[in-house]
C-alpha cells in the first residue's frame, strides 16, 4: 500500500491511473501540510491521537484543506473500520448497512468508524437515523463539511461531536505542498519564481486545487515540448475556476459582510477589495447591487440622501448595460457610499417604531386627523379643529399633535445624527420643538 494526501492509502495497482492528489496523500498525520492549531504539539487533535481515546467529530473548513484526509488517517491510527458515504448520494439505506456493518465489527473486537462527506447535506431524518449508535458507541461518527455545522447539523448530534476547524492553506504552506509535488512525483518541469507564485494564487487556500492545477500544467507543458514554465504559460494553460465560496454558502455572507461592514467603516479600498472579490468568485452583481442599496438605506440614510439615489442609478446601469461594463457603476457606488456621511438614525427610527407598534394597542385616530368625504362624517366631527400647515407661520402648526389622543406619552423614534445633511435636519427640528414650546406658553 502507498500513502496518499488526502485519505487512505491506494492499492499500487491504482497508482498508474490515479489521479496526481490521490497518489500524494500522506501515510500520517506528520506528514499532513497545515492545520498545525490541531495537529501540531500539545494541539487538540495531536492530543487526541496521543491519548489513543477515539471520539467522534466534526471537520469543518473549506475545500482542499484535508478533511478527508484526516478521517482516513484516524481510523488508520486506531485500526477502525472505516466506511465512507456521501451525504449527496447516500440515504437510510446506506446508513443502516454501515450500522449492519458496525455490529460485525464490534461482535469481533473492532472499532468503527462512519464518515459522512458533506454532512450538511443530509437533512434532519438521516441525521437522526445514526445519532441513536453514535449514543450507544456502536460507531464512531466523523463527519466533513463545508458549512457552519451550528446551522446544518442537529443539535443532538452537534452535542454529541467535537467540531474542529480546518482552515484554508497558507500561501507559505501551498509553497511548501508545491515543491514536494514537484520533487515526490519527479516531473520534468520547472517553474520561475513568478510562476510558483501565481500557482499558489489560483489554488487560493485549496491543496487539492493546487496538485490538480499542477497535474493539469504538466499535461499542457508536455504537449507544448516545454520543460521551463513561466507565469505567462501558466495563464494561458489554465483555466482556474472561481475564487473559494460557494454561491449560498457561509464563506460567501461572510465575504458580503466584510463588504458592509467596509462601507460602513467608511473605507473605500477595503470596500472595493470586498466587492471585486466576491465578483471574481462569480457573485451575481444583481445580488450585490441589492445589497449596495441596502447599505445606503441602512448606513447612510438622510445623511447624504444622494447615497440612495446612485446605489439605484448604479443598479439601473448595469441591467443597461451588463457585464463587464455595468459592475464599473456599482463600483463606484460601493466607493462612494463608504466615503458618504454616515447615519442609521433613521434606520433605527424605523425598528423602534415597528417594535413599539407591535407591543402597543391599536388607538383610534384622533377626530381632527380624520378625513370627512361625506356630509355625515362632517357632522359627525370629521376634521374639525384641523389646522392646515400651510396656512401657518412657516408652514407649521406649532403645538399641534399627530398622535393618538390617548396616548399618555408620545414615543420619540428619530433622533438625527450632527452628519452631513442630518446635522440641518436636527437643527430644523430643534427649531420646531422650540416653537411647540413656544406655543404651549401660550396656550
Amino acid at each position: 500500500m502507498t500513502g496518499d494526501l488526502f485519505g487512505a492509502a491506494v492499492p499500487p495497482t491504482d497508482l498508474a491511473t490515479a489521479p496526481l492528489a490521490e497518489r500524494l496523500r500522506p501515510a500520517n498525520i506528520d506528514a499532513m501540510i497545515g492545520q498545525t492549531h490541531l495537529l501540531g504539539p500539545g494541539m487538540p487533535l495531536r492530543l487526541a491521537f496521543d491519548s489513543g481515546r477515539l471520539h467522534s467529530m466534526i471537520l469543518w473548513g473549506p475545500p482542499g484543506v484535508g478533511k478527508t484526509t484526516l478521517a482516513r488517517l484516524t481510523a488508520h491510527h486506531f485500526n477502525a473500520d472505516f466506511i465512507q458515504i456521501s451525504a449527496v448520494l447516500a440515504g437510510v439505506k446506506e446508513i443502516r448497512e454501515a450500522v449492519e456493518r458496525a455490529r460485525m465489527n464490534q461482535a469481533a473486537g473492532r472499532q468503527t468508524i462512519l464518515f459522512v462527506d458533506e454532512v450538511h447535506r443530509f437533512n434532519k431524518s438521516q441525521q437522526d437515523a445514526f445519532l441513536p449508535h453514535v449514543e450507544s458507541g456502536l460507531l464512531t461518527f466523523i463527519g466533513a463539511t463545508t458549512e457552519n455545522p451550528s446551522f446544518e447539523v442537529v443539535g443532538a448530534l452537534l452535542s454529541r461531536a467535537q467540531v474542529y476547524v480546518l482552515n484554508a492553506l497558507s500561501e507559505a504552506e501551498l509553497a511548501t505542498l508545491l515543491k514536494r509535488t514537484l520533487d515526490e512525483v519527479q516531473l520534468s518541469l520547472i517553474l520561475t519564481a513568478e510562476a510558483e507564485k501565481l500557482l499558489v494564487a489560483y489554488a487560493d487556500g485549496d491543496g487539492r486545487r493546487l496538485i490538480n492545477l499542477v497535474e493539469q500544467l504538466s499535461t499542457a507543458a508536455s504537449i507544448s515540448k516545454r520543460s521551463e514554465v513561466d507565469a505567462k504559460f501558466i495563464a494561458a494553460a489554465l483555466s482556474p475556476s472561481l475564487r473559494r465560496f460557494d454561491k449560498g454558502g457561509e464563506a460567501f455572507y461572510d465575504q458580503i459582510s466584510a463588504l458592509h461592514k467596509s462601507v460602513r467603516g467608511s473605507d473605500p479600498d477595503a470596500s472595493l477589495y470586498w466587492f471585486t472579490r466576491m465578483l471574481d468568485g462569480g457573485a451575481d452583481p444583481r445580488y450585490l447591487a441589492r445589497r449596495i442599496l441596502r447599505m445606503a438605506w441602512e448606513d447612510i440614510g438622510l445623511a447624504d440622501p444622494r447615497g440612495a439615489e446612485i446605489a439605484l442609478n448604479a443598479s439601473d446601469t448595469y441591467e443597461r448595460l451588463g457585464s463587464p461594463e455595468g459592475e464599473l457603476a456599482l463600483a463606484q457606488a460601493v466607493i462612494y457610499l463608504a466615503c458618504a456621511a454616515k447615519s442609521n438614525a433613521g434606520y433605527m427610527a424605523y425598528n423602534q417604531a415597528r417594535a413599539f407598534v407591535r407591543e402597543d394597542g391599536s388607538h383610534e385616530v384622533p377626530v381632527h386627523l380624520r378625513n370627512a368625504p361625506t356630509k355625515l362624517m362632517k357632522e359627525l366631527g370629521y376634521g374639525r379643529a384641523y389646522r392646515y400647515a400651510h396656512d401657518e407661520p412657516e408652514a407649521y402648526a406649532a403645538g399641534e399633535s399627530y398622535f393618538p389622543d390617548d396616548m399618555a406619552r408620545p414615543p420619540c423614534f428619530y433622533t438625527p445624527t450632527p452628519r452631513g445633511l442630518e446635522g440641518k435636519i436636527a437643527e430644523k427640528l430643534a427649531h420646531l420643538r422650540a416653537l411647540d414650546r413656544e406655543a404651549g406658553k401660550k396656550n
